[in-house]
């Protein structure tokens, strides 16, 4: 057997799959963020390990001897610092933490870290974390022996190593993303060298050994293995099966990505696409990131006291776009804006405006955002021939119709089951105890298509272009 561990942004999440990949058990435990100041967004460390502790004695109802490997997947960019001593020094700073904003675009504005991570720098990585953390917290900077990212301090607790990975390490800015090396000329001028780095592995490689107290406590098997894993998005590529150039995936999380694998290295970092390395040997990928997708809905359900998957059921077919425009920029944008600044807006609405116009301007709002990421992704040359989509926004059959009609590309729905970051890090453990490769990560079976309303495309084009007039009204307001 094999596990696969997700650590998110609001839970850790664990499966149990066979040799077959077969899902034999899933457990979950919950995670809060702090946010003691604007733009700040931070967890503890300590949480982490306890959700692991909470998810590994759920699973142990099972018996847990046969395990040979444990996958890791986590959110990206935050920023773990430690001690010699391996002691965190302070809450880990997320990747939707905005406060270092100014510190990244000092550094984007030195042409040395576009040319050599092949990104921009953006507020969200980790590289101007630590540059903030040693311009106002200078007493903590001066004790960092050690810089981990969120699922690499997981697997401290579990292997004793610290480890991190390519596609995880990519969103870093100290990624040479070409070489798949830290770069010392980097990370030198962030004040900091190699020894502050953990080791990199690819993500279907050996990372280390379960420590034996730890696979005593829940009954595993001995000589049990940890995977190098991947970022959450590339172990959610992996888990749907988007490992060559031309497969994509779509996934309406707290934040929304479209993700698309590629076969070499092609960086853009104008177009604020992310190009980052895969948890695969010699395979890279691309993303257009939105901060806010569900969160955008999440967070309307709440301002008029309602479920959000009962604002979403009850829209029926796809309608043309109204008055309505929803800006979904509720903590800054990334791709393509790249504006840590930026705030959403809610325009044209009038007396007319009921909840369900308001839903569909909102589910609009993030649909058009994401299509800004579709046409930044076909800047840098990247074409998308299949499109799958993934995560909780994926439950609203209007919503993808939205998507599909926007993007003018069908969107495949997997059948039910659990294929993301956790399914994708339990195929990486498969990897890294066998030797299998990425045949084994292979596609979901589809439960149906949706595909554009040919009816609705110039509507929605129109609806994109009253969108992009929206963005451009907005910044710089707020």
């Amino acid at each position: 057997m094999f596990i696969g561990l997700d650590l998110g942004t609001s839970g850790l999440k664990a499966i149990l799959i066979n040799e077959d990949q077969t899902i034999l058990a899933e457990a979950t435990a919950r995670l809060n963020v702090s946010r003691p100041h604007d733009s700040w967004s931070e967890q503890a460390p300590a949480e982490w390990i306890a959700a692991a502790e909470a998810v590994f004695d759920q699973l142990s109802s099972h018996n847990l001897s046969a395990v040979k490997a444990i996958g890791l997947s986590g959110q990206m960019h935050g920023a773990t610092l430690l001690d010699a001593s391996d002691e965190v020094l302070r809450p880990c700073i997320l990747w939707n933490d905005t406060r270092s904003h100014a510190e990244a675009a000092a550094m984007d504005a030195d042409p040395d870290w576009r040319a050599i991570s092949g990104n921009i720098v953006f507020p969200g990585f980790t590289a101007p974390k630590l540059a903030w953390v040693r311009a106002h917290e200078p007493a903590v900077f001066e004790r960092v022996a050690k810089v981990l990212l969120p699922k690499d301090y997981l697997r401290l607790w579990l292997t004793g190593e610290h480890v991190a990975e390519m596609s995880d390490a990519a969103g870093t800015s100290w990624l040479d993303t070409g070489a798949r090396t830290w770069s010392e000329d980097l990370l030198a001028k962030t004040g900091l060298g190699l020894s502050h780095m953990p080791h990199l592995v690819e993500g279907s490689e050996v990372s280390g050994q379960l420590r034996a107290d730890l696979g005593q406590r829940w009954g595993f098997g001995t000589h049990v293995v940890v995977a190098g894993g991947g970022g959450d998005n590339a172990a959610s590529g992996i888990g749907v099966g988007v490992v060559r150039a031309g497969q994509a995936f779509v996934s309406l999380g707290t934040s929304g990505v479209l993700f698309a694998a590629n076969d070499g290295y092609q960086p853009d970092p104008g177009t604020a696409v992310h190009t980052f390395c895969h948890a695969l040997p010699d395979t890279w990928h691309q993303m257009g990131v939105i901060l806010s997708a569900t969160d955008a809905l999440n967070w309307f359900a709440q301002l008029v006291g309602q479920d959000a998957a009962d604002l979403t059921q009850g829209l029926g077919p796809l309608q043309a776009p109204g008055k309505a425009v929803f800006a979904p920029y509720l903590g800054g944008e990334r791709t393509p804006l790249n504006d840590a600044t930026i705030r959403g807006a809610l325009i044209g609405i009038e007396h007319a405006t009921d909840t369900a116009a308001a839903t569909r301007a909102v589910l609009e709002g993030v649909t058009f955002a994401i299509r800004d990421c579709r046409d930044a992704l076909a800047a840098t040359g990247t074409e998308i021939t299949s499109l799958l989509a993934v995560g909780g926004g994926s439950k609203s059959d209007y919503w993808l119709s939205a998507i599909a009609t926007a993007l003018d590309t069908p969107i495949d729905i997997p059948v039910a089951g659990d294929f993301g970051g956790a399914f994708g890090a339990a195929r990486l453990a498969i990897m890294a105890a066998t030797g299998a490769g990425a045949e084994i990560a292979t596609r979901p079976d589809i439960a149906c298509s949706i595909t554009p309303d040919s009816d609705l495309r110039a509507a929605f084009d129109d609806g994109h272009h009253r969108f992009r007039a929206t963005q451009a009204a907005v910044k710089g307001l707020t």
